[in-house]
């Protein structure tokens, strides 16, 4: 690609869409994530929440009254990938 191109970039909203009508077209069930893969997706936004001088608590708290997902501060500390973890995708 050359330089004068630039990368398609996509929202979570688009990725998600696109991902349930490739498994509903399958026949599969909605992808479900234990709590260690969740926190693990959510760490670069939790890494820039603490920066903002966000507590675990305040962010789980978030967490929970934007979702269903119950989340604990402890839940987010036990679970948090470091940026040298993202970057190896552990």
């Amino acid at each position: 690609m050359s330089s004068d191109q630039q990368t398609p970039m996509y929202t979570v909203e688009q990725a998600i869409q696109a991902q349930r009508a490739l498994r509903a077209a399958a026949g599969a069930a909605e992808e479900l994530f234990p709590i260690q893969a969740f926190v693990g997706m959510i760490s670069d936004e939790m890494q820039m929440l603490r920066e903002q001088g966000k507590t675990d608590e305040e962010i789980a708290l978030l967490i929970r009254k934007s979702s269903e997902i119950k989340i604990t501060s402890d839940d987010l500390r036990s679970h948090y990938a470091t940026p040298e973890q993202r970057r190896r995708g552990e």
